[in-house]
């Protein structure tokens, strides 16, 4: 049984004896597990009386977020967003009469904020009821998609003047990227945003709940709305980046296809004079001949052809001058 066990604002190792004689007294305890082995199960399902079907949901995770009411307790998904953005943070929590227990796998920072703050008050009971630990643990939860969605709109801004600067193939690679990261956090936001909507308006309601307590929840649901409108935001945001990639790139090949074309043109009326004059017949053999008629058939109407083609086409606006 891997956990922690907060008591009157002490941290300690959770331990099977000791969860029950916390019961047993009454006393108000906070347990935080690292994933359910069979002991910790055991714990749940029996000194705790969690219903069977709870314990082996909370054995699984990847699951959406959710509120189950049970007769003794209330059972909540929550998600937060990982420390990289790439994925989600998930916890089971387990809401009872006098405890609150919490599960997940691995380190979870958002709760050592909420650790410390029990802390620095140095009684579970001075800090607030269950509901109240609930909020702050919930709370956490839901701040760390802030700084992550902040990070989007940098890299967001970023990619924008790399793109207008030089569009590349990895520049696509970090965008799909990140539509699928934004694309995971929407899928928990979202079902979240709706559940705690249902315990803002009372469609789900919580023991103990008092209409102050309803203010803090209603907090929570605000800051998911804030979450869910960002989230969507910046999809569609990252939708026109992927749009202004792509037409970068057509514009520089059609600017590359309008040079070779220019150069193509250019060369066109040279090799219908050098075609022409290199032809073996008598007359451009025997009277055309000497240095004159040279320069001035061989080179000069070679240079004029091709100025002539550059004045039509500064002319014409394609290589930056004036439009006709």
């Amino acid at each position: 049984m891997q956990g922690t066990l907060v008591v009157d604002g002490a941290r300690t190792q959770a331990t099977a004896g000791a969860v029950a004689d916390l019961v047993t007294s009454g006393t108000q305890f906070w347990l935080d597990l690292d994933g359910v082995d069979e002991e910790s199960a055991g714990v749940l399902a029996t000194t705790l009386g969690i219903h069977p079907l709870a314990v082996e949901d909370a054995e699984h995770f990847g699951q959406r977020p959710k509120i189950d009411e049970f007769d003794d307790f209330t059972y909540f998904v929550v998600h937060g967003a990982s420390a990289g953005g790439s994925g989600t943070s998930e916890m089971h929590v387990f809401l009872l009469a006098h405890s609150v227990v919490t599960v997940h796998r691995g380190d979870c920072p958002a709760l050592t904020d909420v650790f410390g703050r029990i802390e620095r008050h140095h009684n579970i009971a001075d800090v607030s009821t269950q509901l109240t630990l609930l909020y702050m643990i919930v709370d956490s939860l839901i701040d760390t998609f802030f700084p992550v969605l902040s990070q989007f709109d940098d890299r967001i801004d970023e990619l924008e003047d790399e793109i207008l600067r030089q569009p590349t193939e990895a520049q696509l690679g970090v965008l799909f990227e990140m539509k699928r990261s934004l694309i995971t956090l929407r899928k928990v936001v979202t079902p979240q945003r709706d559940m705690f909507a249902a315990l803002a308006s009372g469609l789900v309601e919580l023991p103990g709940m008092t209409e102050e307590g309803q203010r803090y929840f209603r907090d929570l649901y605000d800051h998911l709305i804030r979450i869910a409108d960002v989230v969507d935001g910046y999809r569609d945001l990252l939708s026109g980046v992927m749009d202004t990639h792509v037409s970068t790139v057509s514009n520089r090949l059609n600017v590359v296809m309008k040079q070779l074309t220019i150069i193509a043109t250019i060369f066109l009326p040279l090799s219908y004079l050098t075609g022409f004059f290199g032809q073996n017949f008598s007359f451009l053999v025997v009277h055309i001949t000497g240095r004159f008629p040279f320069i001035a058939f061989g080179l000069g109407l070679e240079v004029a052809a091709a100025l002539v083609l550059f004045y039509f086409f500064r002319k014409r606006g394609w290589l930056g001058g004036p439009t006709a």
